[in-house]
């Protein structure tokens, strides 16, 4: 008899944060779900990781059709749930409101909010029949003004997401993790300073929260780059 490997779900796995979390949560024993807009680019992680351990899904996160499939492809392949990282998200092509692209904003605001509150209510089921784990990405930018940022201002709205359903989920033994990490070097930002965090150092801080006792709740992770240091 195969012995039971607990499945973690990951929209956003085809780079960066969420590619980094796919494999850390392969090597700590997980099966995988990979969601992301284009099948293809997962297609390396998925052969990287293993055809056995691992699900490539395409998912566009603002359509409420293609979440729920996504959730149905890992219950036909592994049968449950898990943790669910609700990790896809697009950043701000412009400064400020008064000169950013509207189409922008709506774009953020239905992958970044949008997206994220659908992952949860597909996967909210099935975590609460594993009393599973779900975790939000979050950002520094969801904790301080930023001027006339409205990419700040959907992370402001995944940081209320997070304690709201952590409000929901009280007694349902779901556990609910913001992970909100400041500059990351991924193809998210056009140049990352050079101090700044890793995509591993992000999956790290997410493995951390799920590995924890069933009696610990870890309610967010803030990760910053260590700031450089100053010539004196």
């Amino acid at each position: 008899m195969e012995a039971f490997m607990p499945t973690f779900l990951i929209t956003g796995a085809s780079s960066g944060i969420g590619a980094a979390t796919a494999r850390a949560a392969a090597e700590a024993g997980y099966d995988l779900v990979l969601a992301a807009r284009s099948r293809e680019k997962l297609d390396g992680l998925v052969s990287e990781i293993g055809t056995s351990r691992a699900i490539a899904v395409g998912c566009d996160v603002a359509s409420l059709e293609d979440q729920r499939a996504m959730v149905e492809a890992a219950l036909q392949r592994f049968g449950t749930v898990d943790v669910a990282f609700a990790n896809a998200g697009i950043g701000s092509t412009g400064a400020g409101v008064e000169h950013g692209d509207p189409e922008n904003w709506r774009d953020m605001l239905m992958t970044n909010v949008y997206g994220c509150a659908l992952t949860a209510k597909v996967c909210l089921p099935e975590l609460r029949r594993a009393e599973g784990h779900i975790l939000l990405t979050g950002s520094r930018a969801g904790r301080m003004p930023l001027s006339g940022s409205l990419y700040g201002a959907t992370k402001w709205a995944v940081t209320g997401l997070g304690y709201n359903l952590r409000e929901e989920l009280s007694g349902t033994g779901v556990r609910m993790t913001l992970i909100e990490p400041g500059m990351v070097d991924t193809p998210f930002f056009e140049e990352a300073k050079p101090h700044a965090l890793r995509p591993e150092d992000v999956a790290r801080a997410v493995i951390y929260a799920v590995s924890q006792p069933r009696h610990v709740d870890v309610s967010e992770i803030l990760v910053l780059p260590t700031p450089e240091k100053s010539e004196r």
